[in-house]
This record gives C-alpha cells, structure tokens and sequence, in this order.
C-alpha cells in the first residue's frame, strides 16, 4: 500500500505558527520552520504588537524603597527602568500570544522590527490624520492594525520561504503586500514542470545531435535543423525569431552540456522576482527585482496538463468563480490546456496587459509531441527593475514571412493562446494607452 503513498500530500490542517510552537514546547527541530538546535530554548521576538510610555516621574529619590522595590518586582526589572520609560508588547516567536510581555526598550535587540514597527504606526496616524507625534499609548484600534500588518507579514515571509524551498532555479521569489490583509493564496502548490493528468503521456524523444559546438558548428544544423527550423538563440541567448516560430532545444540526448548555447528555457528562471499586491484592483502580480534584456527569457506558464474536454469543465466551474488559469495549447491542435488554478510557478501571478512586456513562445526540449508545448515567455523589450511583467491574455500572431511552416499558421488560427475560456466581457485594467478597455 506504501508505494501507491509515494509522493502524495495533503495540505496541513496547522498555520506555521502553531507548528512552530509545537516544534519548540516537544522540543523537535525543525529547519524550514526555523527550528534548530542553536535557537530552540531561545526568546526571540517574532514582531511587536503595541507600544506605551510610562511616566515614573512620581518615583522620585525621596519615595519609599519599598514602594520602589515592589514596582520594580511588577515590571521584572531593575533601577534603569527610572531611564527608560518606553515598553513594546512582544509577541514571542514560538509561543501563543497569550504569553505575550511587555518590555522595556532597552531589553530589545531587534532594531529592524522596531523600525518597521515604527513605519507601520505612522503609516496609520498618517492614514487617520492624526498628529505625527507618537503617543503616550495607543488606541485599540490602532494596535489591532498594527498586529493586522504584522501576522501578514509574518505570513508571507513563510509563504516566500516555502516558495523558495520548492523551487528548482536560480532566481529568488519575493513576495509583498503593502495594500491590503489577503495573505498566501490557501489552494497553490507551487511546481517546477508540467504536472500531467491520468490519460496523458509526454512521449520522450530518443535521440540528441552530435554538435561539440551547437551554435558556432551545427551538425546537420542541431536539434533546430531537425526539424527544419533555425536556431533560436544568438550568442547573447536571446530569442532571434519572430513569434509563432517554435523553439527546439538539446535535450538530454545530445551530446552538447548544459553550458550549451541553445539550452535556455531548461534552465530555468535567471531572475529576482517579486509577487506583489497590485492597488488597483488586479489581485497578485509579478515584478523583476533586476534589470532583463530585451528578447531575454524570463519564465515558462506551468500547471497541469489536461484534456481540452476537460478544461471546458473546469471553465464552467472558474467562470462563477470569477477567474481561471486555463491556457491551450493549440500549437498544432486544441487537443490539451494548461491549468495554473492550484497548481504552477510564479507565472500564475503575472497580470494581462494590453501593451505586455513579455510574449509567448513555443518550446519543445525533451518531448517530441507537437501538441504538447512547453510555453515560454520573453521579453519583448528592456525590462526596469521594478516594472510590473505582463503578458497579453488576447495576444494574436502576426502572419510570418515564408519561411514559416503550416504549424506557424495553425498557431494563429487554432484561436487565442494564453486566454481564459471565460464567456462574456471582462473590464481591462491594464493602465495602457493602448487598452482595449475589455479582456474578453
């Protein structure tokens, strides 16, 4: 029955918060929690959820010593708390926040919670026009916004953890969200490559060119020539053919290495890339931490693989949902569709644009089925660090010149690659000139 198991998983009923607790109090350790050896009978803070100042001025010199050591008994500290009268209501990492404590300042050593704790108080005194001035104690409302802001943080910081933990390429994710409460999406399991459903078999291929130097000395030009079409890469690695022309990579068949030239796309994201919470309405989105070329790959659509009968199924179901993450791959024949809903990388996060900066490609490297793409996007220009990425739901192919073959042409009528199967009009907030005002 145990090998039927391999590889299964369901999500855990317990926020990381709670196992960590567990994980200290059974005294189990526990890395991607944070749990170690060096720091599991340690009191570290996790965030700081009020703050008050308090006046000890009434204890002067001339005030009984016993009324001074009793006071002192009560806060747990010594005769320097007459010098610092500013306390932090901590919420120990670890623990349940019924336990958490006030304390002094001066106990503190976490100068960059303290700053962000800061940050985020005049972000709301600003927000409620109220004075500037920290005050003496804050309002309940205040630090129920303030401990709001920092169990979404926390939240997230173990979302980009466990996003980088199951990654398989070189670019970090980083994941912000500076406009609202929604944490990690609670139905997402980020994947690497195409998952594929019962019923559908990728056939491998079998055989790999002969190339010591694919670019420069093509042998019956490489894995492109092949298949009759030409080599996609410039020396640079960025994509030299016009969209709609597939890409054929080596695969693990050819005798080139992975430093390979026309190995790209197999290499995964290159890229810092950050997940964040867009202001306008658009839910997630993606933005590069790092400046890209243009003509540069920049990441590929994953999800599951599944029959086009089937993800007109699932379309009914995301269409009263009001979203879905279905993308065909009609490269030759609208036979599969690709379903990002629970199941992708970063790429399910990228926002539609009108006037997109990234534009699909069709790849084949280890699987020779036409029908069965892997989807690449490149930039279509020079990309900022910063800049939101975003590719067109709606796109269309211009006609290619005649060199293309008829697989150029039934990618431009099998339909609309890359848009959801979802019936009526969708309004565009895409924030272009060129919008179209609709997505569909």
């Amino acid at each position: 029955m145990a090998e039927f198991l391999k590889g299964c998983a369901v999500p855990c009923k317990m926020s990381f918060e709670t196992l960590e607790s567990v994980c200290r109090q059974k005294g189990y350790m526990c890395e991607e929690l944070g749990v170690t050896r060096a720091n599991i009978n340690e009191y570290e803070v996790e965030f700081l959820c009020d703050y008050k100042k308090v006046n000890v001025s009434f204890m002067s010199n001339s005030c009984d010593l016993y009324v001074k050591t009793i006071y002192l008994q009560m806060c747990n500290s010594d005769l320097k708390l007459f010098q610092d009268d500013e306390f932090y209501l901590v919420k120990w990492r670890g623990f349940p926040e019924n336990v958490n404590t006030w304390e002094p300042k001066r106990n503190l050593k976490c100068s960059k919670l303290m700053k962000q704790f800061h940050q985020d108080l005049d972000h709301i005194l600003r927000l409620k026009k109220r004075r500037r001035s920290i005050p003496k104690k804050l309002s309940k409302d205040i630090s129920s916004i303030l401990v709001q802001k920092a169990r979404l943080r926390v939240s997230l910081q173990h979302w980009e953890a466990h996003l980088n933990h199951s990654r398989n390429h070189p670019g970090n994710i980083f994941v912000i969200n500076e406009v609202d409460y929604e944490g990690p999406p609670k139905d997402f399991t980020y994947i690497n490559n195409y998952k594929v459903s019962n019923g559908i078999v990728l056939n491998g291929i079998s055989v790999g060119c002969e190339c010591t130097n694919c670019l420069k000395e093509p042998v019956n030009g490489c894995c492109p020539g092949a298949s009759q079409h030409r080599m996609a890469y410039n020396d640079k690695g960025q994509v030299r053919l016009r969209p709609g022309q597939p890409i054929y990579e080596c695969n693990a068949e050819c005798r080139c290495d992975a430093s390979c030239p026309n190995r790209v796309v197999q290499k995964g994201i290159q890229f810092d890339l950050c997940i964040f919470k867009t202001d306008n309405g658009r839910g997630w989105g993606v933005r590069t931490l790092q400046h890209i070329r243009k003509n540069t790959f920049v990441m590929e659509y994953v999800g599951e693989i599944i029959t086009s009968d089937e993800a007109e199924r699932r379309g009914h179901v995301y269409d009263k949902q009001g979203s879905t993450y279905l993308f065909d791959l009609d490269y030759v024949e609208d036979v599969y569709t690709v379903d990002a809903a629970h199941q992708g990388n970063i790429s399910h996060f990228v926002n539609h644009s009108c006037n997109p900066n990234l534009q699909v490609f069709n790849v084949f490297i280890d699987n020779i089925d036409e029908r069965l793409p892997r989807i690449a996007l490149f930039s279509t220009r020079a990309i900022r660090a910063g800049e939101e990425l975003t590719f067109d739901y709606k796109m269309q192919i211009d006609p290619v010149d005649t060199e293309s073959t008829k697989m150029d042409s039934s990618f431009i009528l099998g339909g609309l690659p890359g848009s959801p199967k979802k019936k009526g009009r969708v309004e565009c907030r895409c924030g272009s000139q060129t919008c179209r005002k609709y997505l569909f």
